[in-house]
């Protein structure tokens, strides 16, 4: 009597090719699937690192982006100074796999939430949680909560924009709350955070600038608060070089660290970070003349299961696998029966997405087939890497080296 495999998750690999492993092209493994390639991605995380290094400021990458403790682990192997996340629930994941230091650019709120908070503090006391603040009210809750218990919890003050996100919209307004954070018993101020990324369109530029100059006064008056090293935060994936530009330059406070916090450039992608990456090359003279650079090291394997018209072609992924708020993924690859075919660049073009379809649109000479199996990159990786349980390590003949546990 045959026993019945059970898939795992839904990118489980069925079988094993004669070389031992799993093999994505001979379908050995359930498709669709995520895919991150070994090499780029190893690529990407020495050379951020390198980077950072370079212009003399502490590295800490967005883990949020991944929710990947195995990329958390070789970020921190490589020298990173802290992991980002974005919540409690991601603080824990980055702690219980072993980071030592966890930077939260956002504010902690609620009470299950300061009770899982002050838990991690109590059980993992070496490692260094820090949160933000952006006003009084929320500061006095947590003091009474964290003194309550004995602990300090270590803030960073958010210095925000009008009709942005969160944050402190005024110098003065950042500079009273550090002072009454510095006078409350259960919490420790640290520095002061602020994120440019929100800032977008025509004159961005001279609008992060801005706000970073800004940043950095409001560091140098806040620095008398601050018991230690001064952290100033900021940097997203695409004005990294400008924070940089901007507060190296600027005067800062005495025993000042920078810290820079990208995190899509951990796998980069095949648009808008693409892009932003190669808008930073030519603006950049520190990036451009180091060696190496960011790959693409996200992709999506996925089947075609329908060609119902001489121009169509179905695809069986769709919006529950795949990042589309950033244009849809695009076809970079197509084999057939694990043997690599051409792929024109005007021969397939992704043109709709529904849940578990994506439709393409095909030359009509375009050699497509049921069956065929086809390599899509991707735009915004945050979106695809939070819609799989568990994205398979390839290395560059699509052989599975490891599974890897999301944590979302």
């Amino acid at each position: 009597m045959n026993r019945f495999s059970q898939a795992a998750h839904k990118a489980a690999a069925m079988s094993v090719s004669p070389e031992g492993l799993p093999n994505v092209l001979r379908e050995d493994v359930c498709l669709p699937a995520a895919l991150i390639r070994q090499q780029a991605l190893e690529e990407n995380i020495r050379w951020m690192q390198r980077y950072a290094d370079a212009r003399g400021v502490s590295l800490a990458p967005q883990g949020k982006t991944t929710m990947t403790p195995a990329i958390f682990r070789q970020q921190q192997a490589a020298g990173a100074w802290a992991i980002g996340v974005g919540n409690v629930w991601q603080a824990q994941a980055a702690i219980t796999a072993g980071i030592r230091r966890v930077l939260m650019p956002n504010q902690l709120v609620g009470q299950a939430n300061m009770r899982l908070a002050a838990g991690l503090k109590q059980a993992y006391p070496e490692v260094d949680f820090l949160c933000c603040v952006d006003e009084l009210a929320n500061a006095r809750a947590l003091s009474a909560f964290f003194a309550a218990r004995q602990q300090k919890l270590d803030v960073l003050v958010e210095l925000g924009l009008p009709n942005g996100r969160c944050g402190c919209r005024s110098a003065e307004e950042a500079l009273a709350l550090a002072q009454a954070v510095s006078e409350l018993p259960g919490l420790r101020l640290r520095g002061l955070e602020t994120y440019e990324g929100v800032l977008h369109g025509d004159g961005a530029r001279a609008q992060v600038e801005a706000l970073l100059s800004g940043a950095a006064k409001v560091a140098c008056r806040m620095a008398r608060y601050v018991e230690e090293e001064f952290i100033l935060t900021g940097a997203g994936s695409v004005w990294y070089d400008v924070v940089c530009n901007v507060w190296l330059a600027a005067e800062m406070p005495p025993r000042c660290r920078i810290v820079l916090r990208p995190g899509c450039y951990i796998t980069l992608d095949h648009g808008i970070y693409r892009e932003a990456q190669s808008e930073l090359l030519n603006r950049d003279r520190v990036a451009a003349a180091m060696s190496g650079g960011l790959q693409p090291a996200l992709e999506l394997a996925a089947l075609v299961q329908s060609v119902p018209e001489k121009t169509l072609a179905v695809v069986n992924f769709g919006k529950r696998d795949a990042a589309f708020d950033a244009g849809l993924p695009q076809p970079i690859a197509h084999y057939r029966a694990g043997r690599p075919l051409s792929l024109r660049s005007n021969e397939l073009h992704s043109v709709a997405i529904m849940d578990q379809h994506a439709i393409l649109q095909k030359a009509p000479e375009s050699d497509i087939q049921v069956g065929d199996l086809l390599i899509f990159g991707t735009s915004h990786p945050c979106l695809t890497f939070d819609k799989w349980r568990k994205l398979l390590l390839v290395d560059e003949n699509y052989n599975v080296l490891e599974e890897w546990a999301t944590a979302f």
